[in-house]
Parts: C-alpha cells; sequence; structure tokens
C-alpha cells in the first residue's frame, strides 16, 4: 500500500474492507499468503479431495473502531481442543442444526468465544468458503462490525489468550514474515502476520 493511500481515520479503513467485499474476481493464488514448498508451490488445496464430505463452518472477522484505527480481535485457540490447538485464527466454529445460516454460526461461535453479543453486531458480507485439510472443514468467513469497540472475555475452554490487531498492520507489507519450518518430515515455507 502507498502512503498517499493510507486513511485519516477507522472509517477510511472500513472502506477499504467494504470495497475489498465488492470484489468480483478471485485474488490469484499465487498472491495469497499460503504455505509453500521449498520450491515455492502453495501446498494448500482449495477444495477437499473427491469424495470427502467436509463438515461446514464459519469464523467472523469482526471489524470495530478504535481511535483512529479499525480493529479486529484474533483467538488463540486453547490447548484443550482436539484441533488446530495454540493456533491463531478467528473466533468460528463448526455450523451446529439450529444455525440458520453461517452468519449465525460465526455469531454464535463469536459470543461463545469472545463474549460478543450478537445483538451489536452488523454483517457486513461474507468471503468465499476455504477449505481446512487437516480437520476437514469447509469454512465461511463472515465480516462483521461492531459501532464500538467490544468487550472481550474469553472463553478458557476455547481461547487461551487474545490478539487485537488492525487493519493498518495487516496491510502493511513489513508485517509479513516468512519462515521455513520442517513439518512432519516436509520443508515449507510459512508465512505469517508479525503481529504483537
Amino acid at each position: 500500500m502507498q502512503s498517499n493511500s493510507i486513511p485519516g481515520h477507522w472509517q477510511g479503513w472500513a472502506s477499504l474492507v467494504h470495497e475489498a467485499l465488492r470484489m468480483e474476481e478471485l485474488i490469484p493464488a499465487d498472491e495469497l499468503l499460503l504455505v509453500r514448498d521449498s520450491h515455492g508451490q502453495h501446498l494448500r488445496p482449495f477444495a477437499p479431495p473427491p469424495g470427502i464430505t467436509p463438515r461446514q463452518g464459519a469464523v467472523l472477522a469482526l471489524f470495530y473502531p478504535d481511535g483512529e484505527e479499525l480493529c479486529l480481535p484474533l483467538t488463540v485457540r486453547s490447548e484443550r481442543l482436539a484441533n488446530h490447538r495454540g493456533e491463531v485464527s478467528l473466533p468460528g466454529g463448526g455450523v451446529d442444526p439450529h444455525d440458520i445460516d453461517r452468519h449465525a454460526t460465526a455469531l454464535r461461535e463469536c459470543h461463545e468465544e469472545l463474549g460478543v453479543d450478537p445483538a451489536t453486531v452488523t454483517i457486513w458480507g461474507q468471503l468465499n468458503p476455504i477449505y481446512i485439510a487437516p480437520s476437514n472443514f469447509q469454512i465461511t468467513p463472515v465480516v462483521g462490525f461492531c459501532a464500538a469497540p467490544p468487550v472481550l472475555v474469553a472463553n478458557p475452554g476455547e481461547v487461551s489468550a487474545i490478539i487485537t490487531t488492525t487493519v493498518r498492520a495487516l496491510l502493511d507489507r513489513t508485517t509479513v514474515s516468512i519462515e521455513p519450518r520442517n513439518l512432519r518430515g516436509y520443508d515449507l515455507l510459512v508465512p505469517f502476520f508479525a503481529i504483537t
């Protein structure tokens, strides 16, 4: 992002989020921050293998203003969970039978994990589902907005820590780092946002 396009107020950042939600073209896989092999080829499957029916779920990217910034919370998943222990994620989880849609799933999960009242969240839209192969989940990212900073209370059974970040930090290319790691015997290049 060029310095002359940086908004001066959180409403400018909110406009960027709205603009991104209106995009009709998919971002090319080469531009996505994905785990890659040592040759730079991405390894994430974008759909389940033939004959595999994934479980359905949703996560909530919950934006809220704080001073000049547009912020969002991330969770560090509890070590007590069956899948993705200790990973940084958006609040979310599997669809329950009583959820009327993916928005309801995302709102319910955010309430369960962070204590955010669904009545305080305005849904701005959603992104294309993404397949999570290790847990066989098809996750729909839902985008929501709170008009004021929510009181975030971690549910210790699901969340070991809360990390808040800003749209500014996520769009800053200097925030992105790539580390070589060996996972399950494979040499990988793992991108991540170096935020504190």
